[in-house]
């Protein structure tokens, strides 16, 4: 077991704003400064989850030799109504941009990271329902809802 702490700290800006901080100088921004909107706590947990799962396929398919050119992952959340309004239901949506991909080295990087990996995906897993979709798209072509 790891016993490297991880450490952040929160500045807060006013009203419900905060700038969130590590110790390496990245910074986000949640709730709104200056007029300028930024993200929610809660979507940050999402945007953790996006991230998490995201290195890992990328990598996971790297290894796999696959022919990546670009990667988007999209997620969506639904929160309990009552406090503490956890996420129920989590739905992650990769898209992938690469000509001659495979779906299942696509499924298998998928599983991997969200079965094993993904540490992000395990903790909110735990209370919420995940549920993951993947879209092949040509290189070039442009997202479509």
């Amino acid at each position: 077991m790891s016993a490297e702490w991880k450490e952040v700290v929160a500045e807060w800006r006013g009203n419900t704003a905060f700038i969130g901080k590590n110790l390496m100088g990245g910074a986000v921004q949640m709730g709104e400064v200056d007029g300028r909107p930024g993200i929610s706590p809660m979507e940050l947990l999402l945007t953790g989850l996006a991230g998490c799962t995201g290195v890992d396929v990328a990598l996971i398919l790297g290894k796999k030799r696959q022919p990546l050119d670009d990667l988007q992952v999209r997620v969506r959340g639904k929160r309990a109504d009552q406090h503490p309004k956890v996420y129920t239901e989590i739905e992650i949506e990769y898209l992938l941009w690469g000509e001659g991909l495979s779906e299942k080295a696509i499924e298998q990087a998928i599983a991997l990271s969200e079965e094993k990996y993904c540490s992000a995906s395990a903790m909110l897993g735990a209370k919420a329902q995940i549920n993951s979709t993947y879209r092949i798209l040509a290189p070039g072509e442009a997202f479509r809802k």
